[in-house]
């Protein structure tokens, strides 16, 4: 229905954005992948995926059209739902994530949260092919952070939380991945407590 929703970033979350398009604020799920491309920008351009269930309607957001094919490669697996899509693409990049599927690697794949190995051996079976279909890839530049330790753990928390995990479990695998890369994005440290938790 929609191809993409363009407008002033009014509000920005690791896991959210709020697009105001011509006076209407689109509240779109993201991906971490997509915060970091829009981090920091007054508008940006999301192409979207919308949608409808019997409670809800819902749109995902993507900064590139490569990562919304990914997505809704994922949830035409069965048993992938649209919230595990985007933690598989929060955990993982677009590149990272095509190179796990291409190389069947299953083990690695089970490591986003709510995601058994069952579930992730069929993600590669049904995946498998359609990966060259995806054709090249633009890899994102990392976001280079230049906020305070604190900004960082809070954003990072925030969006932990977000995602279901407990805050206190959450905070001391943050603040350990502070510990050891003090100048960390929010983006790199939502990733790697990701695969910590």
């Amino acid at each position: 229905m929609y191809e993409y929703i363009s407008g002033l970033v009014a509000d920005l979350a690791p896991t959210y954005a709020v697009i105001d398009a011509s006076g209407v604020g689109y509240y779109i799920n993201i991906s971490l992948q997509t915060y970091s491309a829009i981090e920091g920008e007054k508008s940006a351009r999301l192409y979207v995926h919308f949608v409808v269930r019997e409670d809800a309607q819902v749109l995902y957001g993507f900064a590139t059209k490569l990562e919304r094919e990914l997505f809704r490669h994922l949830i035409s697996v069965s048993g992938v739902g649209g919230n595990t899509a985007r933690m598989i693409l929060s955990t993982y990049s677009t590149s990272e994530l095509r190179n796990i599927i291409a190389t069947e690697n299953a083990v690695l794949l089970k490591n986003v949260k709510g995601l058994g190995l069952k579930t992730a051996q069929k993600i590669i079976v049904e995946l498998s092919g359609k990966m060259l279909e995806l054709g090249a890839e633009r890899d994102m530049a990392p976001v280079v952070a230049g906020s305070q330790n604190n900004e960082v753990l809070d954003e990072t928390l925030a969006a932990l939380v977000m995602l279901g995990f407990q805050k206190s479990a959450s905070e001391k695998v943050v603040k350990a991945i502070l510990n050891e890369s003090p100048s960390i994005s929010v983006e790199e440290a939502v990733r790697q407590a990701l695969r910590r938790l």
